[in-house]
């Protein structure tokens, strides 16, 4: 096979605060998938049989860091560094990749939070990313113009049906795309308010988890531009007796998945319980209108773990219960959280309780 020119779509994160955008632009690089090459033994192959390359070949790219508030504009060179890349299934002969931020003299930029998340595969995460999905004069997807709101919570959970869903067409070639890239998102439902959705997406590794967390966020904003509809990630998208919206991250570490753990999943939640005000800081802008201690959330102020208890700061499933072992789900999260500041206060926290 003769070389190919190769779309990469760098795909970074900014400056702004109090939580970060996603920026992309596109590189046109040539690749041959069947050159001998150093790097043959770390390519992998895409689930149609398409060679994807390796991180190590693929090369650094400048940007202009004045532009996404990570430069001044007399330095205004930053750098793109790959880190991590699958397929992009909606364009020919492309890929997505995922950059960390260097400066000029490579060094971690300021902003660069994945490079402080440890390297450790024994840590297995999995997000619920809640969003809604929203019309241009700002009303969630299928909400009634103007001041008119639409039926109560009580049906749209889970809902079938057009008076009970909205969006589903986007949701659906969301789900499909990333399937398609190689994502391992593990399902989708429709959530409590009209108009909002949830997709649900597991890993093993802290870095690895984020950064494909990054890359469905990457590839639901771009579907939605289609749609011509924003995909909202605020905590609380609508006042009042409505669902904010969150991401809940359930976690394990290898010590949590033996037998004979129960004593110390107590030890865990206190443990977390001693960090709980730093944690909060870093999860999510504005996620004091959603955790109000209503709507199956705890007090934004206060601090709780409890078995089944969707109320709970921390909660201990069934399962985990029962057995002595397993995974717990942190419901503290905002949706706009950045994952890389989750995971990373999750691993550095417990990192007693790993092995």
């Amino acid at each position: 096979m003769n070389s190919i020119r190769a779309k990469l779509e760098y795909i970074w994160l900014d400056g702004t605060k109090p939580e970060p955008n996603l920026r992309s632009k596109t590189k046109i690089w040539t690749f041959n998938p069947t050159k001998n090459t150093i790097y043959q033994n770390q390519r992998s192959v895409s689930q149609d049989g398409r060679v994807i390359p390796c991180i190590e070949e693929l090369p650094f790219w400048s940007f202009d860091g004045s532009s996404t508030q990570q430069a001044p504009g007399d330095k205004s060179d930053c750098l793109l560094k790959p880190v991590h890349i699958i397929m992009d299934p909606q364009r020919n002969n492309a890929f997505l990749v995922m950059c960390e931020v260097l400066n000029a003299d490579e060094t971690p930029h300021k902003s660069n939070l994945r490079n402080k998340i440890s390297v450790d595969d024994d840590w297995w995460f999995g997000f619920e990313q809640e969003y809604v999905l929203e019309q241009n004069n700002g009303n969630p997807l299928g909400w009634p113009g103007g001041e008119n709101f639409p039926k109560p919570q009580g049906d749209y959970y889970c809902g079938v049906g057009h008076t009970n869903v909205s969006g589903r067409d986007i949701v659906e070639e969301h789900l499909e795309v990333c399937l398609q890239a190689g994502l391992t998102v593990t399902g989708v439902n429709a959530e409590v308010m009209l108009g909002q959705w949830e997709y649900q997406l597991f890993q093993k590794g802290a870095r690895q988890v984020a950064d494909e967390l990054w890359l469905s966020r990457y590839l639901l904003n771009r579907i939605a531009e289609k749609y011509q509809v924003k995909i909202n990630i605020d905590p609380k998208p609508v006042q009042g007796d409505w669902n904010g919206s969150g991401m809940h991250c359930n976690f394990s570490s290898g010590m949590m998945r033996e037998k004979g753990g129960s004593d110390m999943i107590v030890d865990i939640c206190e443990t977390l319980k001693s960090q709980h005000k730093q944690h909060i800081k870093d999860y999510g802008s504005e996620n004091e209108k959603r955790l109000t201690g209503l709507h199956e959330t705890q007090n934004i102020k206060k601090f709780s773990y409890g078995v089944s208890d969707r109320g709970a700061s921390i909660r201990i499933p069934l399962e985990t219960h029962q057995k002595g072992y397993g995974y717990l789900e942190d419901r503290r999260p905002a949706s706009n959280a950045n994952p890389y500041k989750v995971v990373y206060h999750i691993t550095n926290t417990l990192k007693d309780f790993s092995n």
